[in-house]
C-alpha cells in the first residue's frame, strides 16, 4: 500500500519529509512484532501511527487497545494491565482479566509510557522479554502473545540517566523508534490542515467555510503551535463557529491566537505551576494552551472593568481621561455606608461609589488563575458529560494533568 493511500484511509493530511519518512517506517515495521516507540509531542497524532502499525500487521483481525498510562492511578495500573484475583486488595470483591490477558493475539498501544510506575515496567519488561505474567495476588505465571506499541512525549533516554525510567526497558521498547514531527517543523502542511478542519466544521455546524487572507495565512504558518494539530484544529472550530466575518484577517485572527495581538507576535510570560514529582516539564508544557487562554480572558476583562469605572465618573459628574492600560484601580470598602468605593485617575483619585456590598455581593467575581482554570475545567467536563479524555483533548492539556487538576481543585464530576 503506497503512502498517499494511507494517509486518504486514516485521515493523514500532509506532505512534508518529516511526516512521510515516519508514515514509511510505520509501514516497514507493521507486519513485524518488533516493539515500537513512537515520539512526539503532545498533539501529533501519535496514537494513529499505532492504528496505522496494527491495521497493516498479521494481528489486523485481533484485538486492539489503547491505554493511556498517565491517566490510570498509581495503585491501580498494576490491576488495569494484569488483571488481579478476588481479595488481592481493598475492593477487588472479583477476579478480572487485565489487558494482557485480553488482549492476547493482538495489539496494545500504551501511551504516555513515561509516566508509568518503575514497579510496572519491571512487570512489563518481563512481558515484553518472556511473554509472562502474574496477576496482582497471585503466584500462578500466565503466557501473553501481544505486541506492544507505546508512546511518549518525554526524552526517555535523559530519565533512564536520571532513574525515572528502567533503562533496559528503554532499549527494548525503541528496537524500531518513529519520530512524529511537531506541526512546526511541518509548516507547508498547515494551510491543508486549516482549510480540511475549516471545511469540517462548516459541514458540522452548517455555516460558510471560513478563507484566510494571504497575511492572515501566514500569520497562522508563523504561530509556534506548542498544542500541535490538536491546537490548529481547536482553532479552526473556534473561528468557524464566533467569527462574524468568513473572510480572515490578520486582524480578526489575533483574536483566535492567545499570544498575539494584531497580527504582531507578542511575548507572554508564564507563570509556573505547581506540579507533582512524576509532572515536571512535561504537565507544565501541556498546560501552556489553557493559561493562555486564561490570561486572554483576564485581559478581557480587565478591559471590561476599567470601561465601567470610567463610565461611571462620567455618570457621576466627574471629567474622566480615556481608560489606558495602566490605569490603577485602588478599591476602598466604606464600613459605615456599607459600599464598595474605588479611586482611580478618572475621579482625580476621589472615591467613587462602585457597587453596594450587600446588592451585588453574588456579582463580584475574582481574577484568581486558579479559578479561572477551575472553571474551564469544570465546564469542559460538563460539556463532555464528565469524558475526561475529550475534555482533555478540548482543553489542548494530557488526561494525567487533567487527572491532577481534578483531584488538585476537588472537582465534582
Amino acid at each position: 500500500m503506497d503512502i498517499q493511500s494511507i494517509k486518504n484511509r486514516f485521515g493523514i493530511i500532509g506532505n512534508s519529509p518529516a511526516l512521510n519518512h515516519a508514515l514509511n517506517t510505520a509501514v516497514q515495521v507493521a507486519n513485524t512484532d518488533l516493539s515500537v516507540l513512537i515520539v512526539g509531542e503532545s498533539g501529533v497524532g501519535k496514537e494513529v501511527f499505532s492504528n496505522i502499525i496494527h491495521a497493516l500487521s498479521s494481528r489486523k483481525h485481533n484485538h486492539f487497545i489503547a491505554v493511556n498510562c498517565g491517566a490510570i492511578p498509581e495503585g491501580t495500573i498494576d490491576s488495569e494491565l494484569f488483571g488481579h484475583e478476588k481479595g488481592s486488595f481493598t475492593g477487588a470483591v472479583d477476579s478480572r482479566k487485565g489487558y494482557f490477558e485480553t488482549v492476547s493475539g493482538g495489539t496494545i498501544f500504551l501511551d504516555e509510557i513515561g509516566e508509568m510506575p518503575l514497579g510496572t515496567q519491571a512487570r512489563l519488561l518481563r512481558v515484553l522479554e518472556t511473554g509472562e505474567f502474574i496477576r496482582v495476588g497471585s503466584s500462578k505465571v500466565q503466557k501473553t502473545d501481544v505486541r506492544v506499541i507505546t508512546a511518549t512525549n518525554r526524552d526517555l533516554l535523559e530519565n533512564t540517566h536520571e532513574g525515572k525510567f528502567r533503562q533496559d526497558l528503554y532499549y527494548r521498547l525503541s528496537t524500531v523508534p518513529i519520530r512524529v514531527p511537531a506541526l512546526r517543523d511541518r509548516k507547508e502542511d498547515i494551510p491543508l490542515l486549516f482549510r480540511k478542519f475549516a471545511a469540517d466544521f462548516s459541514e458540522k455546524y452548517k455555516t460558510t467555510s471560513v478563507q484566510l487572507e494571504t497575511t492572515a495565512m501566514q500569520t497562522l504558518v508563523n504561530y509556534p503551535w506548542r498544542g500541535n494539530v490538536r491546537e490548529l484544529k481547536n482553532i479552526a472550530e473556534q473561528i468557524s463557529v464566533l467569527s462574524p466575518e468568513k473572510t480572515i484577517t490578520p486582524e480578526i485572527l489575533a483574536h483566535f491566537l492567545p499570544n498575539t495581538d494584531s497580527g504582531t507576535s507578542r511575548s507572554l510570560t508564564v507563570l509556573p505551576s505547581s506540579h507533582s514529582a512524576s509532572g515536571g516539564s512535561a504537565d507544565f508544557a501541556t498546560e501552556r494552551d489553557i493559561l493562555y487562554k486564561l490570561f486572554f480572558d483576564l485581559k478581557k476583562d480587565m478591559n471590561d472593568l476599567k470601561q465601567m469605572i470610567y463610565d461611571v465618573a462620567q455618570h457621576q459628574g466627574y471629567t474622566p481621561e480615556e481608560p489606558s492600560g495602566n490605569t490603577t484601580i485602588m478599591p476602598v470598602y466604606n464600613q459605615d455606608h456599607d459600599t464598595h468605593l474605588i479611586t482611580t485617575p478618572y475621579s482625580n483619585n476621589t472615591p467613587i461609589l462602585l457597587e453596594s456590598k450587600n446588592d451585588h455581593e453574588h456579582a463580584e467575581e475574582t481574577l484568581s488563575l486558579a479559578d479561572r482554570e477551575k472553571e474551564f475545567i469544570s465546564k469542559a467536563l460538563k460539556k463532555h458529560k464528565s469524558r475526561r479524555r475529550d475534555a482533555a483533548n478540548e482543553l489542548g492539556i494530557s488526561e494525567r494533568t487533567l487527572y491532577r487538576k481534578i483531584k488538585e481543585y476537588d472537582i465534582k464530576e
